[in-house]
């Protein structure tokens, strides 16, 4: 049982890190440098990357800004509210909001000075930036969550492919009850969640191109869909006949080879062959057996909407 995440050990290493430092450094405030530390480290490198150029933006704009209410107005906690309603819709303008908390705790180091000098500038600005920087240099690290996503690829194929042959099964049985709310609200679930891990996934990588897992993903919700698309046709389906059979059967096959790799560029052709059968074979002969075979011609395409998602994720994937 894991008791310790490992953002929560950056942080603690991170922040005492950052107060000795300070401190030897002989840095006023030196906690503060610590808790911006505590602020800075986040779940991903690019995130932790953005809020850094945003809090160090934020806090170049309150230094300059907070200097010229101070000297002109004074110092008092007036003249402070006053900075902050100032300070703070600049802030959103110049999309530095990730600044503002940490900004305004430096600002009332100058408050409780109750001057502006240079020094005291600087000593803000440094532990500005030992904050900062240590926050960066711990969240180069950032264990891997491939296999976490790699077990979600499985997991939601699997489902998909369980999903396909109940399908098939309900259409040779007759079924017309098929529901499985509980299999699908799970995989609904689960693909959210594989998405989440798929975009903090894309968001370690500063250089490389991590986006298949994310492409992937929403490829899979697409799917998804569809799938639900086709449960709700069921409930309409009266009449087994030969049609329903080979669609069955056609639904059995696409779930056999339902895997990552597969393009399904041999699925659609054995679709279109699917297709071409179907145009050789008596018509309907009573009104019932006509609207279910309309409908049974609408399950198919929604199975070939199946296939066309993936055909298009894998054919984007090769031009990579």
């Amino acid at each position: 049982m894991k008791i310790i995440g490992t953002r929560t050990l950056k942080t603690g290493v991170g922040v005492s890190i950052a107060i000795i430092l300070a401190t030897r450094l002989g840095l006023k405030y030196a906690v503060a440098a610590g808790i911006i530390t505590m602020l800075s480290i986040q779940s991903t490198k690019r995130e932790s990357i953005q809020i850094a150029f945003q809090r160090i933006g934020a806090c170049l704009l309150a230094l300059i800004l907070s200097s010229v209410f101070f000297n002109i107005l004074g110092y008092s906690p007036v003249i402070f509210g006053l900075f902050l309603l100032a300070f703070i819709p600049l802030t959103v303008k110049f999309n530095l909001e990730q600044g503002i908390i940490v900004s305004s705790v430096i600002i009332t180091h100058l408050l409780v000075e109750k001057n502006t000098s240079m020094p005291l500038i600087l000593n803000e600005l440094a532990l500005m930036l030992i904050g900062i920087c240590i926050a960066l240099f711990l969240n180069l690290y950032m264990p891997s969550i491939e296999n976490k996503i790699k077990e979600d690829q499985r997991y939601i194929e699997e489902i998909m492919k369980k999903l396909l042959l109940k399908m098939s099964a309900a259409l040779k049985e007759n079924n017309s009850s098929f529901s499985e709310d509980e299999l699908f609200e799970e995989l609904g679930n689960r693909i959210k969640v594989a998405k989440q891990h798929a975009y903090k996934n894309l968001n370690n990588y500063l250089i490389s191109d991590m986006s298949y897992y994310v492409e992937y993903m929403e490829m899979r919700k697409q799917q998804f869909k569809t799938l639900k698309r086709m449960k709700d046709n069921f409930r309409r389906f009266f009449i087994a006949y030969d049609h329903t059979i080979m669609v069955a059967d056609f639904a059995e096959k696409i779930s056999c080879d339902f895997h990552e790799k597969n393009s399904c560029e041999n699925l659609l052709k054995d679709l279109d062959a699917l297709r071409f059968e179907f145009k050789k074979m008596e018509l309907p002969s009573t009104r019932e057996e006509f609207e279910n075979r309309a409908l049974l011609y609408q399950f198919l395409n929604d199975l070939e909407q199946l296939l066309l998602i993936k055909f298009e994720f894998m054919k984007n994937i090769s031009i990579y």
